[in-house]
């Protein structure tokens, strides 16, 4: 059964979702189908013209969006000693050494992001099979395995986010909320956007962004034309 919400959300873009359209088009959109109870995520869905099945053709990285994420980011830390009191200062909800690691293979999972000093990692290693699948695995790359570990927690909850390609050469990724404004939204499109041209390994030859999509958590989708994203 097709809700009323729906079919309102059908009427409302009629024609537009076989076109490429410009972001700001896209985004007017989105803001203008009724509401959810909750306050919806606005996402990128980027395909890249790699094969990320080749080592040298990955693509990962991270951005500080400029308006952040809109998500309260829970932030787990493993380190020893005083990096212990430095992340927890910095807000870390959790931190601390093997007894952490021993709390996380119990079952504890209260954290959206990880970080871990160098001394650690052989320790957090063996939590491969629970962060792996969640991709929270912390990584030299990622910027989450460092000794810097009071900035990078600061950095996540003002609104750094990692992106990674999945093995569909795909990049997935929220870039605020639906209530934010459409300048803000597009700043943080912006932001990620060259975030991820920058990231563009050596190694890929032709094309590297082939498409983009933008929709909300329980919006329609809308193919974004890349030319007018990339001159936002």
């Amino acid at each position: 059964m097709v809700t009323k919400r729906f079919k309102n959300i059908n009427k409302l873009i009629e024609g537009k979702q076989d076109k490429a359209l410009p972001v700001a088009e896209a985004l007017e959109l989105l803001k203008k189908c009724p509401k959810t109870k909750f306050d919806e995520s606005v996402e990128l869905s980027v395909k890249l013209g790699i094969d990320s099945k080749k080592a040298d053709q990955q693509v990962r990285g991270t951005v500080s969006l400029p308006h952040g994420t809109g998500k309260n980011i829970r932030v787990l830390v493993f380190a020893k000693g005083e990096k212990i009191k430095e992340a927890l200062a910095a807000g870390a909800e959790e931190a601390g050494d093997e007894a952490l690691v021993e709390k996380v293979k119990g079952g504890f999972e209260a954290f959206d992001a990880v970080v871990a000093t160098p001394e650690m990692m052989r320790e957090v290693g063996k939590l491969g099979k629970i962060l792996g699948p969640k991709g929270l695995m912390p990584a030299p790359k990622a910027g989450t395995v460092t000794n810097e570990v009071g900035k990078t927690v600061k950095e996540l909850k003002a609104g750094k986010v990692e992106f990674k390609v999945d093995k569909n050469n795909l990049i997935n990724n929220m870039v605020g909320k639906l209530s934010f404004s459409s300048e803000n939204l597009t700043a943080n499109i912006r932001a990620f956007m060259e975030a991820l041209q920058k990231a563009r390994p050596s190694s890929a030859k032709g094309v590297f962004l082939l498409s983009l999509y933008m929709s909300s958590t329980m919006g329609p989708g809308f193919k974004i034309d890349l030319a007018s994203c990339l001159t936002l």
